[in-house]
């Protein structure tokens, strides 16, 4: 828990296993629209010390993304952005054609990190030997897949040259899916957590709002906490420059274990999204 993983500030990262360092927590920007309200966010996270960005082609937001990064005056090698493959654009040559439709979206020439957004079944190999020879050609620092259980890691991981650097997954105190976590821990695959806060159903949980006032914090900010001390990457998704500092503010407290092994003991097996076993996108 808190003890493996340094949590220093907002520049602070974990290291994936190929020596890339991914800071620990990031700006989601599912949802936000692709116009000034995506440009200022991006803006707003990155003047506050942000340096960890995350798209994907389904949001279709990548233009804005590229945008505030652009007018943000940060130098893109400080930065760590990442975007994903969408499930329609699976398949190897797809892929390589998505590829460079979502860098030319963004205005850049190289990623930190691609995901395959979800295990579209029969094509995410071909997908995942697409990012591989991506990876080899250094136009992407890092690849990874996003909402694969650990059968789709195995079968995968059965026939790839590179296992996954990241899994990008729901996560949350009702869905910590702890045997994936310790699954992907020992495979040098980084845990990464979307929709944190349940999509706003935490802070309907006066558990959480008890442990809020212990460490007089909000729900948020021990949420946030709660991952990066289980050594899990956050990007919580935000448009408003007061939340987005609000969600940094995290480094100036600790959790207990027993906080952390209380908020794990929350696990209900209730998802926000979909089940990775039963999509139809």
């Amino acid at each position: 828990m808190s003890e493996q993983h340094t949590i220093s500030d907002i520049k602070g990262s974990f290291e994936l296993r190929n020596g890339v360092k991914m800071p620990y927590l990031g700006l989601g920007t599912y949802q936000s629209d692709n116009d000034q309200e995506v440009v200022d966010a991006v803006k707003s996270a990155l003047q506050l010390g942000y340096r960890h960005i995350d798209t994907a082609a389904a949001y279709k937001n990548e233009e804005g993304v590229g945008q505030g990064i652009r007018e943000s005056g940060i130098d893109r090698s400080e930065i760590f952005l990442v975007t994903k493959v969408w499930n329609a654009d699976q398949g190897y040559d797809e892929t390589l054609k998505a590829f460079d439709a979502s860098l030319n979206r963004l205005g850049v020439d190289y990623l930190d990190l691609y995901l395959i957004h979800w295990p579209v079944a029969g094509k995410y190999k071909e997908t995942w030997r697409a990012l591989e020879h991506l990876y080899a050609q250094k136009k992407i620092r890092a690849i990874g897949v996003s909402n694969f259980l650990k059968h789709h890691l195995e079968d995968l991981m059965s026939e790839c040259k590179v296992v996954p650097m990241v899994n990008q997954m729901e996560f949350h105190p009702y869905l910590v899916q702890q045997d994936l976590i310790d699954f992907c821990t020992s495979n040098g695959i980084q845990y990464e957590s979307w929709s944190p806060f349940m999509q706003g159903k935490v802070f309907e949980l006066d558990i959480c709002a008890d442990l809020a006032k212990k460490h007089n914090k909000s729900v948020a900010q021990i949420i946030l906490r709660y991952n990066l001390q289980k050594g899990i990457v956050a990007i919580p998704k935000s448009v408003h420059a007061k939340r987005i500092a609000s969600n940094a503010d995290i480094f100036d407290f600790e959790l207990s274990i027993a906080d952390i092994t209380f908020l794990d003991g929350l696990e209900t097996g209730e998802r926000s999204g979909p089940d990775p076993d039963n999509f139809n996108f």
